[in-house]
């Protein structure tokens, strides 16, 4: 325990310093605009960060680089936005405070109720109530009508059931003897899965589809004992994603920009050439920080933050960001790996699958490797359902890191 708390203070405080140079990078920045505000926001981030770290050593056995790679990840999304909009950098810090929060708080719940392999009906039912909700109620923003409002405060229904529909797979895994009473829980299974994505076709919310599916996917891959259901997964995803690219407008624009957006650079390409624009004169070492054009990439603060890193930054920090997701992501599947707990196994196995396939997309989209989709980078972008969700999820991923009690153990084998 000794080395364990010696090596884990060497990047604590390394962590600290590159605090104190990223504070004092924004404060050369925005010199012309530096008060007492801005200061003490700086400070409150770097003092948030650091007792969170030291509080997370204090109360979890668990996995704690999880969440110290996370912190240097938001950092570097809290600099980007800071420079772009001052004012939402400092709500940005306010979303992270309250996310971080958030964190310790789903940590100690579900470390201390139990049981939670047992609700699979509880997780389907909400979630089809806050699709109900999303659909009756909802705003169409960017095409999708994935946005509950309430005035000026809005968030996803989509973040949370996201969550929820992971639960959802573990549980229903986990207790798979107790549903396969005539060999067909998987078919069973593949049908309350398609009914969570039909939800999301209806809202025309097709990133968020494109999630669920994978996560699903990589899932089933591993615990679905008829192989057969796989291939008659991919088959339905396939005929999927041709039936909505002729059935909605935006998925076929996103679709055509991706194939040739220099065809339509005036306008509907716009976007996406704007950030391959952007990418190219970063180069590997960036324009520094202020000396760039990223507000030229329309919702740059959200959807192509990636882009707006790239060119200030340089695309080493760009690769840098991809190697802590990377890291993130290997951590998570060593956690599952690790852990005895079948049902916090599955879970561990799939909120690490969603970090890495949400980066995945998303990173795909802005250097056009693949369709552009309307997801956020985790802990980077601007927002606030996301960073909460993510945070949740986060937390969730540090109670699967942490050895559970062999009663448990027992009854899930």
């Amino acid at each position: 325990m000794f080395k364990k708390l010696i090596s884990y203070r060497v990047p604590r405080n390394l962590l600290v310093l590159i605090d104190v140079i990223a504070l004092l990078l924004l404060f050369a920045y925005n010199t012309n605009e530096l008060d007492r505000f801005t200061l003490l926001t700086g400070i409150i981030l770097i003092f948030i960060i650091y007792i969170s770290n030291f509080i997370l050593l204090k109360i979890s056995s668990g996995d704690h680089y999880i969440f110290l790679i996370v912190t240097m990840l938001l950092k570097l999304g809290i600099i980007m936005i800071y420079r772009l909009n001052s004012k939402l950098g400092a709500r940005q810090v306010v979303w992270v405070s309250g996310g971080i929060l958030t964190f310790f708080i789903s940590y100690i719940i579900v470390k201390k109720i139990k049981k939670w392999d047992r609700l699979t009906l509880f997780y389907g039912v909400g979630s089809i109530v806050l699709f109900l909700i999303t659909l009756v109620f909802g705003k169409t923003i960017g095409g999708a009508r994935n946005w509950i409002k309430f005035g000026n405060f809005g968030f996803q229904p989509s973040e949370i059931i996201k969550i929820a529909f992971i639960f959802f797979i573990a549980s229903f895994y986990t207790n798979e003897e107790k549903f396969n009473k005539n060999g067909k829980s998987g078919y069973r299974l593949l049908i309350a899965v398609y009914i969570f994505i039909g939800f999301l076709f209806l809202q025309k919310d097709l990133g968020a589809a494109l999630l669920f599916y994978l996560i699903f996917l990589v899932i089933q891959y591993v615990y679905e004992k008829d192989r057969k259901l796989i291939f008659y997964n991919v088959l339905l995803a396939s005929i999927g994603a041709l039936v909505s690219y002729f059935m909605f407008d935006h998925v076929k624009i996103r679709v055509e920009t991706w194939i040739d957006p220099w065809r339509y650079v005036d306008n509907k390409g716009y976007q996406i050439t704007q950030s391959l624009f952007a990418i190219a004169n970063g180069g590997f070492f960036g324009t520094g920080i202020g000396l760039g054009h990223p507000d030229f990439i329309p919702e740059v603060h959200t959807d192509f933050i990636f882009s707006a890193i790239c060119e200030e930054m340089g695309i080493f920090t760009g690769i840098a960001i991809m190697m802590l997701f990377l890291i993130l992501v290997y951590r998570g599947f060593k956690i599952a790996l690790n852990q005895s707990d079948k049902f916090f196994r599955i879970v561990a196995f799939g909120i690490s699958s969603m970090f890495g396939f949400q980066t995945f997309i998303i990173f795909g989209g802005v250097i056009k490797m693949i369709p552009l989709t309307g997801i956020t980078v985790p802990f980077i972008s601007y927002g606030g359902s996301s960073m909460i969700s993510s945070f949740i999820a986060l937390g969730i991923l540090q109670v699967a890191s942490e050895e559970l009690p062999m009663e448990e153990v027992e009854e899930h084998e």
